[in-house]
């Protein structure tokens, strides 16, 4: 039997570990700026919720409970602009990795079926496509594709490595070129409550979309907003036919988010207030390795959002990795995310208060 394994790259991580045990040697321990998992406590509110459903001794739904699919179509319609958005057109997810990976695969892709996605991309798109046996492809800009073939568009706005934000205008016209050529079209919108410099729009948004979601899906996380990568609490909203063929195939697959995890996302999504600290906790550590980073003589490029800065020296990213090692501070190599990363680093601000100030001493030593 051909193992499925054979049909992905190289787990990228794996790479690191050699620089990672550079890093930790430093005598004042690793300061770990590289994966971007969230270190902050999770919101009181929200570890109640899911304690408070802690007894859950029956199956929970694929659907999520009503007050879940509330509490996303309220979000989405308040946060995102989608005003026609109903409980049709939500589905929670079991994080967005999985969704991502599994996509292609649900959506029934295969041989001859073409997956696109950005140059700089989150490695998982190209993961999804090789799962399923589909052709990956990669893009600058997605309405110079060839769309023969092109089944799946991944949008990533802001992206990840680079925290570029697509504007509005770019996604109306992206949408309306996907829509002219029968393209689904789903967009990672994970981070879109983490701008900077600029101001992301979903394209869900009534201005983008035209209040119609059809043949269009955005996809949300909690992770990062909430600090609850480790409850995988996830969801997509939009095109209800989408949606519902969905639905139905991970009903199938026993796709279910946890009881007490549905609880605590009904929780998290309905309070604004520890957003908006976890914000000012970011946006701290952000000026301050930015500054740090820059006064060392690299260049940051777009990451107006999201919760990383893309920096450069005008070197291969390795002899990066390697020099930001020796002073005990782990990054990762922008070759993760396609060859056009090659000269530059991701750099997380997800980091403590203490360490990232740590790593601010050591780039000015």
């Amino acid at each position: 039997m051909a193992a499925v394994s054979d049909r992905l790259p190289a787990f990228p991580w794996d790479k690191l570990e050699p620089y990672k045990a550079t890093a930790a040697a430093h005598a004042d321990g690793i300061v770990d700026l590289s994966v971007g998992t969230p270190v902050d406590p999770v919101p009181e509110l929200i570890q109640r919720a899911l304690v408070g459903a802690a007894d859950s001794p029956g199956y929970p739904t694929v659907w999520g409970t009503p007050a879940l699919r509330d509490a996303i179509t309220g979000w989405v319609r308040g946060r995102l602009g989608a005003s026609a958005a109903g409980h049709r057109n939500v589905l929670p997810v079991v994080g967005s990795k999985e969704l991502v990976a599994w996509l292609p695969t649900q959506l029934g892709l295969g041989a001859g079926d073409k997956v696109a996605y950005p140059r700089l991309a989150y490695p998982t798109y190209e993961v999804g496509a090789r799962l399923c046996g589909a052709e990956a492809v990669v893009y600058d800009d997605p309405t110079e594709l060839d769309p023969a073939g092109v089944k799946l568009l991944w949008l990533n706005s802001p992206s990840n490595p680079t925290g570029k934000v697509l504007s509005k205008e770019e996604l109306i016209r992206i949408v309306a070129w996907a829509r002219e050529h029968g393209i689904l079209l789903f967009s990672d919108e994970c981070y879109l409550e983490l701008g900077w410099e600029a101001e992301p729009v979903s394209v869900l948004h009534d201005e983008v979309c035209g209040g119609s979601y059809e043949g269009i899906v955005s996809v949300h996380s909690l992770s990062k907003r909430s600090n609850l990568a480790g409850y995988r609490a996830a969801f997509i909203a939009g095109d209800a036919a989408v949606l519902g063929e969905l639905l139905e195939i991970r009903k199938h697959g026993g796709m279910m988010t946890p009881a007490p995890v549905q609880a605590a996302t009904v929780a998290a999504l309905g309070d604004d207030a520890h957003v908006e600290e976890q914000r000012v906790r970011y946006a701290a550590r952000r000026a301050a390795l930015r500054a740090a980073l820059e006064a060392h003589g690299f260049r940051v490029e777009h990451s107006e959002a999201s919760l990383y800065l893309w920096v450069t020296r005008d070197e291969p990213c390795w002899d990066t990795v390697a020099h930001l090692a020796g002073l005990g501070i782990l990054v990762a190599p922008g070759d993760f995310y396609g060859e056009a990363g090659a000269r530059f680093v991701r750099v997380a601000f997800t980091a403590t208060d203490e360490r990232v100030e740590a790593a601010v001493k050591r780039l000015a030593g």
